[in-house]
């Protein structure tokens, strides 16, 4: 009998749970001006809506659990306004899938939503994002190639269960809205690893001054890359120091091979916090922003989400997907089908701005995911514990990027 996985709809706003400080109320020093929410949302129209799934503990049984995964949905214009915006994408390292982005690529527009999920998932949430564009009367054929992006959770979930359906997806578009954003264990990065400690969705955004043309940047990622050996905050070099949070199994017999070469959690620990498991996994980043931007430009934007993830060490390993998005959600009637059209172009000369930005915020989102997240138990009793912002912070000050 299959399990009926606990099903939390989280739209933009936060979880009330979620309440850890995030990053930058500690005092961790992050370079620019955030946004109101800094989050993504931040820029006008930007919606988001996330489903998560939890449910079962213990031994992992292929169909049944444990469950721990999600969906995130990321509209630019919100639900409710279907045009396209101009948008581009780049990988950094390509170990993994982002679907419609030779559309995207050939067109210079993105058509409809960005939803992540799980990589055993990406086909069922790809089918419904068309199901339900056509259910809500968005009939132009070119939704029929969406952006659908994962990361691998199959160390915390049961992701051969492949528990995330159509109805899933739905909601989680469904369940889009502005607002504060939900950051951890929740939507597609429920079961997330991300330097070696509890990853899962994070946010950030930047407003640029006035002189810079006014212009906001706001980043989404769902982290679930790197290693803790160069993870580095503020520049010092935290996952190295930090002790009492290596990742374990609580079981004595896991059925997966590769839990079997991993710390037991009643054991002292053996002191190897990488667990033979380097710069395995992804990331995926969303980019939105109000500049005006062609697609050319846009991508400019989208390779600079790589500088973000290196200032945290970062690599693009081998075995990761990291693959990034970005849209500008400016010159809204580009694609009129019947008509040449007038749009705005940002001047290169003056690009730089939205290119730190599009940096800093990168790094903040993935440390406020990381933040956010809880200590999980998953799959075969693995555990992976939450970045301990307290040894972090005491790092910090003792190497003086904290006063």
């Amino acid at each position: 009998m299959r399990l009926v996985p606990l099903l939390l709809v989280v739209g933009a706003t936060a979880l009330a749970a979620q309440a850890k400080p995030r990053p930058r109320a500690l005092g961790i020093p992050f370079n620019g001006t955030p946004g109101p929410l800094n989050a993504i949302t931040d820029v006008t129209g930007v919606e988001v809506g996330q489903v998560t799934l939890i449910e079962g503990q213990g031994r992992l049984r292929v169909g049944r659990g444990p469950v721990r995964t999600g969906v995130t949905a990321i509209f630019p214009r919100g639900r409710r306004d279907g045009r396209p915006a101009m948008g581009a994408w780049w990988t950094l390292n390509g170990n993994g899938e982002m679907t419609g982005t030779t559309w995207l690529q050939e067109s210079g527009f993105l058509w409809g939503p960005v939803l992540i999920t799980n990589t055993l998932s990406v086909g069922v949430v790809r089918d419904a994002v068309i199901d339900w564009a056509v259910r809500r009367g968005y009939d132009d054929f070119l939704w029929a190639l969406p952006v659908v992006a994962e990361t691998y959770d199959g160390g915390l979930n049961d992701i051969k269960g492949m528990h995330v359906t159509r109805e899933h997806a739905f909601q989680a578009l469904d369940a889009a809205k502005g607002g504060p954003v939900a950051e951890g264990n929740v939507g597609g990065g429920t079961g997330m690893v991300c330097n070696g400690f509890k990853g899962g969705i994070g946010t950030s955004s930047r407003k640029l001054s006035v002189e810079a043309g006014g212009f906001t940047v706001g980043v989404l990622v769902q982290c679930n890359y790197g290693g803790r050996r160069r993870f580095s905050v503020a520049g010092v070099p935290v996952g190295a120091q930090i002790t009492g949070a290596d990742n374990c199994v609580a079981l004595p017999d896991p059925s997966e091979p590769w839990l079997r070469d991993e710390p037991r959690c009643d054991a002292p620990t053996r002191g190897d916090r990488e667990s033979g498991r380097t710069e395995l996994g992804s990331i995926i980043v969303v980019l939105a922003t109000d500049a005006p931007l062609l697609p050319h430009q846009l991508q400019r934007l989208a390779k600079r989400v790589a500088l973000g993830i290196g200032r945290l060490g970062g690599i693009g390993g081998d075995s990761s997907g990291d693959i990034f998005v970005a849209f500008s959600t400016a010159n809204a009637g580009a694609a009129a089908p019947d008509s040449a059209v007038t749009v705005q172009m940002w001047p290169n000369d003056r690009i730089n701005p939205l290119l730190e930005a599009t940096v800093d915020a990168t790094e903040e989102a993935i440390i406020n995911a990381m933040a956010a997240a809880e200590t999980m138990d998953g799959a075969d009793g693995y555990r992976v514990y939450a970045l301990p912002m307290d040894q972090v912070v005491a790092l910090l000050r003792r190497a003086g990027r904290i006063q």
